[in-house]
């Protein structure tokens, strides 16, 4: 019970000190559960937040993108070595890329060379600040909208060369998925990931869906920039810096659109189902061992202004052992308007912490302080 009363202290930090409006964390510990708030799910009333919530996951659903394709090629339908113009012939021929030597696994690992793609102009103008988010909420994208962004910008590598975090090569995915099925990405989803796991609160949000089922909690976001601020000057270097000022009240953006997202990162989940798919995805247990292997063989994330003391699989992380002091520990995250997710835990699923908060993703102290006290692991400690 200590290990849980450490958890419920960094909950009550998150909310009284990193500026967390309610935060969850649910957990499986061998044969052990637990679940814990702080906070509010609605600051307007008061609502406290609750097991079985629906969130959205975020960046989480890259993970539902690569077990798709990886499921896709146990059945021998590709291969991750397939080049993306076998699929989609031309998409990648502009602006200096090369379909013919970008693979489906380059896109998986982020090692693709395509640019990151939420720095595009045309993208960030929308969202960049208070008024523009506001005017732009409920903006639907369609596939060749988000095929069109993917290459809009130059290559920042060669493929295999380094990591560069690309929504862009997960729906270029997408797109892959959808031609070698014949079927839309969010039914396969369906088929090969979410129905077999038993997740019966979870799905791939259509794009026309501007809120939640119940039970669920508000969302609020800070996550603007200062008035003024060109889309064009924002770098994975300097982008902190150009963010509003602190101390500014939140805004409700529980209603909006997040078709931008797509086979990047539009899954709606729970805590709990979300245990369940790590759990899978980090033992083996959905996948055939082949394509389990490819999952986790992962690549350096350095220089790639990413997450600290982390390597990249295809759609999911897996902690540096020298930062965990030699334990595994794999899992998936996300974060945009009002949400931010993360679920991890040990491959042999007898350890799983799934926590949300209701904001976008405030610092890397959240995340390594619960995996510490959820799990005993003190990353880069």
């Amino acid at each position: 019970m200590a290990t849980y009363e450490k958890l419920q202290q960094v909950l009550d930090w998150a909310v009284a000190e990193a500026g967390v409006p309610g935060i969850v964390a649910d957990v499986r510990d061998g044969d052990r559960t637990w679940f814990g708030t702080a906070g509010v799910a609605d600051i307007e009333t008061g609502v406290r937040r609750q097991p079985g919530e629906h969130v959205h996951t975020g960046s989480s659903g890259k993970a539902f993108t690569a077990a798709t394709v990886l499921a896709l090629e146990a059945e021998g339908l590709l291969s991750l070595d397939d080049t993306v113009n076998k699929w989609l012939p031309g998409v990648l021929d502009v602006n200096g890329y090369d379909g013919d030597t970008i693979t489906i696994r380059h896109l998986l690992n982020n090692t693709s060379g395509l640019f990151i793609t939420g720095l595009a102009p045309e993208i960030s103008h929308r969202y960049l600040t208070r008024p523009a988010f506001i005017k732009h909420r409920f903006d639907e994208f369609t596939t060749d909208d988000l095929l069109r962004v993917a290459v809009s910008q130059p290559p920042v590598g060669e493929p295999g060369e380094r990591f560069a975090y690309s929504n862009g090569g997960f729906h270029l995915v997408g797109a892959i998925i959808e031609k070698v099925t014949g079927n839309s990405y969010a039914e396969e989803v369906e088929r090969r990931v979410i129905r077999p796991l038993g997740m019966t609160h979870t799905y791939v949000r259509p794009v026309q869906d501007k809120g939640y089922p119940d039970p669920h909690p508000r969302a609020y976001s800070t996550l603007f920039f200062k008035d003024g601020v060109d889309p064009a000057a924002i770098t994975p270097a300097n982008w902190e810096s150009m963010m509003e000022d602190p101390g500014l009240a939140p805004l409700d953006v529980t209603e909006a659109g997040t078709s931008g997202g797509w086979s990047a990162g539009n899954v709606v989940s729970t805590t709990g189902d979300m245990i369940r798919f790590v759990n899978a995805m980090a033992s083996g247990s959905l996948l055939p061992p082949a394509q389990h292997r490819e999952m986790w063989t992962t690549v350096s994330t350095e220089g790639g202004h990413w997450m600290p003391h982390a390597r990249y699989g295809l759609g999911l992380f897996e902690f540096d052992k020298e930062a965990t002091g030699g334990r595994t520990v794999r899992g998936v995250g996300g974060s945009l308007w009002g949400s931010w997710f993360l679920a991890v835990g040990t491959p042999d699923g007898r350890q799983t912490v799934a926590v949300h908060t209701n904001t976008e993703w405030k610092s890397w102290d959240v995340m390594f302080r619960i995996i510490e006290a959820a799990l005993g692991v003190s990353i880069g400690s």
